[in-house]
């Protein structure tokens, strides 16, 4: 869950890190334009009291794996019934970096027709679940972590810890 829309456009349509960026579908939304699909996600979630109106994600398969375009659609669907986002704005874009493709998803949270937020509750479980399902009908191996949860890699920081981390490294009186 995040706000600040116009910082997430940016980052999803930059060339900095990727070699290939692809806004693959917009829907929902009136634009067809990333940016501006963004302001209006943001102007309708103005109209409530929702500071996080976004839910984004990214998914990418193992290192050596190649998935087609199809496939991370199956996927980005399955995420949304999952989650319950099935009529919600979607935008998919894609990135390859050093040959590898990955996919980002993100979807308005923000139910225009009653003008609340779509509550994410228990999403990292339900990610977890499609991303369980995923490696098996693929075949892939299977991280240990995923498999036994004692066995997740302590060194592997969350997104707050990081974000902690980094501010750290700015300016040590942060911690």
């Amino acid at each position: 869950e995040r706000g600040n829309a116009p910082q997430l456009a940016q980052y999803l349509l930059s060339m900095r890190d990727n070699e290939h960026v692809e806004l693959h579908e917009l829907r929902g939304f009136i634009s067809d334009d990333l940016y501006e699909a963004f302001s209006e996600a943001e102007a309708i979630a103005s109209g409530t009291k929702c500071q996080k109106h976004l839910f984004s994600m990214s998914l990418n398969p193992p290192e050596g794996e190649v998935v087609d375009r199809e496939a991370f659609e199956r996927a980005m669907e399955r995420i949304e019934r999952k989650l319950g986002l099935e009529d919600h704005p979607r935008a998919l874009i894609f990135h390859e970096k050093e040959g590898r493709r990955h996919a980002h998803a993100v979807w308005s949270r923000i139910d225009s027709e009653i003008m609340r937020a779509k509550n994410m509750a228990f999403y990292k479980k339900k990610l977890m679940d499609v991303s369980r399902d995923l490696y098996l009908e693929h075949g892939w191996e299977m991280p240990k972590g995923m498999i036994d949860r004692n066995l997740r890699n302590p060194l592997n920081f969350s997104r707050a810890e990081w974000q902690q981390a980094q501010r750290a490294k700015q300016d040590p009186r942060l911690i």
